[in-house]
């Protein structure tokens, strides 16, 4: 599926919590559902097609796709206790517009992420090719700047998804669209004297590499190498799991570490990874497993540098839940636990939360909670983010009280 109709289904570390990529430090069990924050498709937003960052007091952080003061998309702050307040309106323009992925928390307090359309650096689509920017807090008020206007040329354009730092306060995501072969790219931004500076560290070809930076976070390990998820592409066209290692003369090396094959093999995945204590990889696929409605898998590090894939779930898309776009997050005890972004309630399907655990060597799935009941959420895409007391949270671009999307927490 080309990834801009994608997105447009489904939702038209250096920070201070990248909670998204780490164990929660309490164990889980199921408890209640709440739904934190109904936007109403006014000055505070709509559609939040957005994973959530937390700080440490407790708020968390978005981004809203539409909605705002010009009604092309926000960024939002929502207090412990629901209160919503929103930190910038998007007005289109060298400003930039239509924001996806949420945002990034550096250790001052800055919120960085991107848009997909807007900016100054081109015409990708009669609305600019796409941003990054920053929020800098100042007393009450925000002060957004952008960093840098994609072009709609070899440096990409249409970026989607969220930005991650590595140790040295450089900024890295992907595009979807645009790069040397048309397929999208990996971008690194650094920050200079004179402002930050883009470079592309890898062009993907629509080959083996495969194509299309997906939904979810880049994922940094320690010795500074690159892991991310290409949504299309590789040798069997259902997209790859790659590595980009940085080397002394400032190039990047990619290494394709997995194609996926498709059913009854996971296949086109979207999310991002994460990682457990034994270095395996773990991510979701949109569609492939043995039904075509998705799956979970798991890549090992094997000798000589190789990978080995295993389906750990593979979805039936009945009330176990279908198509799942989110990055899986792991609590203190190993669980695994996403979304689908539909399946669940036979009257709805509208999607799930969703527990994988451990047990006699398989894999067996829970489900935490069925979205579409009455007011609440539906399509939830993102996934999920632990809080800093440990609760899950995430958003739904649609459903709520008005129909404009919501955040729920669920509670231990």
């Amino acid at each position: 599926m080309k990834n801009k109709q994608f997105r447009s289904l489904v939702s038209k570390a250096c920070a201070v919590f990248a909670v998204t990529t780490m164990m929660a430090s309490v164990a889980w069990a199921t408890g209640g559902y709440k739904k934190v924050y109904s936007f109403t498709g006014g000055i505070d937003g709509s559609d939040p097609a957005t994973r959530l960052t937390f700080d440490s007091a407790g708020n968390a952080y978005g981004t809203t796709a539409a909605g705002g003061e010009f009604d092309l998309g926000a960024v939002f702050q929502i207090a412990p206790d629901g209160t919503q307040a929103t930190l910038h309106s998007f007005e289109g323009g060298g400003d930039g517009s239509d924001p996806h992925g949420g945002v990034t928390l550096d250790g001052a307090g800055n919120l960085y992420g991107t848009t997909v359309a807007g900016g100054s650096g081109g015409m990708c689509a009669g609305d600019g090719c796409g941003t990054v920017f920053k929020l800098t807090p100042h007393g009450d008020s925000w002060f957004e700047s952008i960093l840098y206007a994609f072009k709609g040329g070899n440096d990409g354009f249409g970026p989607g998804s969220g930005l991650v730092f590595d140790g040295a306060g450089n900024l890295f995501s992907t595009t979807p669209d645009g790069g040397k072969h048309s397929a999208g790219v990996v971008f690194e931004l650094s920050p200079g004297a004179n402002g930050w500076k883009q470079k592309v560290i890898h062009a993907f070809t629509g080959g083996n590499d495969g194509a299309i930076g997906s939904l979810g976070l880049l994922l940094f390990d320690g010795a500074g190498n690159l892991y991310g998820i290409a949504e299309l592409g590789g040798a069997h066209g259902a997209g790859t799991v790659y590595e980009l290692s940085p080397t002394p003369r400032g190039v990047w090396k990619q290494k394709t570490l997995y194609a996926f094959k498709g059913m009854p093999d996971a296949g086109f995945p979207y999310g991002g990874l994460n990682w457990d204590a034994a270095g395996n990889l773990y991510g979701t696929t949109y569609f492939g497993g043995n039904s075509g409605t998705g799956s979970v898998f798991q890549l090992s590090p094997g000798p000589n540098g190789t990978w080995q894939e295993s389906v750990l779930y593979n979805f039936q898309g009945g009330t176990d839940g279908s198509f799942p776009t989110s990055t899986l997050i792991f609590d203190a005890a190993g669980n695994l636990f996403g979304t689908t972004s539909t399946g669940g309630r036979p009257s709805c399907d509208c999607g799930t939360v969703f527990k994988l655990t451990l047990s006699g060597g398989s894999w067996n799935e829970k489900i935490v909670h069925f979205f579409g009941k009455g007011s609440d959420g539906y399509s939830p895409n993102y996934g999920l983010t632990f809080d800093p007391a440990g609760n899950l949270n995430g958003t739904t671009p649609a459903g709520g009280t008005g129909g404009h999307g919501m955040i729920f927490r669920l509670t231990p």
